[in-house]
């Protein structure tokens, strides 16, 4: 499977919400925020599955149907946003993240980085007090 973007990414960021640590098994999902018209897939297709999310509509994550490797997550092309996996760029050190959101959420085994901005929820909710 392989994608392209013809834009940077919008954003990177951590998310620690339980959906993301059940479908990763891990504390958190690295995420890259791409403009959803310029992404796209070069080699592949994706399957698709949703989820409800804590606002009330779904989060559409994008999995290989070879491997189950997820790939890409709060896929809306309503609101111009496709999120990727970090792991699946091709040079996963340019993943930078300057927040971290549902933070409420993480593990008390999860050492979050001083130097981002926390949400306890989505970033329509209001930033924790302690962040930088």
């Amino acid at each position: 499977m392989r994608y392209e973007s013809t834009a940077e990414p919008v954003l990177m960021l951590k998310c620690h919400c339980r959906d993301c640590q059940r479908i990763t098994g891990g504390p958190y999902v690295p995420v890259v925020v791409f403009p959803y018209p310029a992404f796209r897939l070069t080699q592949g297709e994706v399957r698709r599955h949703s989820t409800a999310t804590e606002g009330g509509g779904h989060n559409v994550r994008g999995f290989c149907p070879e491997c189950g490797s997820r790939l890409t997550g709060a896929e809306n092309a309503e609101r111009g946003i496709i999120g990727v996996v970090a792991s699946s760029l091709d040079d996963p050190a340019i993943f930078q993240p300057k927040f971290e959101i549902y933070v409420e959420d993480a593990q008390p085994w999860d050492f979050m980085d001083s130097s981002t901005r926390k949400f306890s929820g989505h970033f329509s909710k209001k930033p924790e007090a302690d962040t930088p």
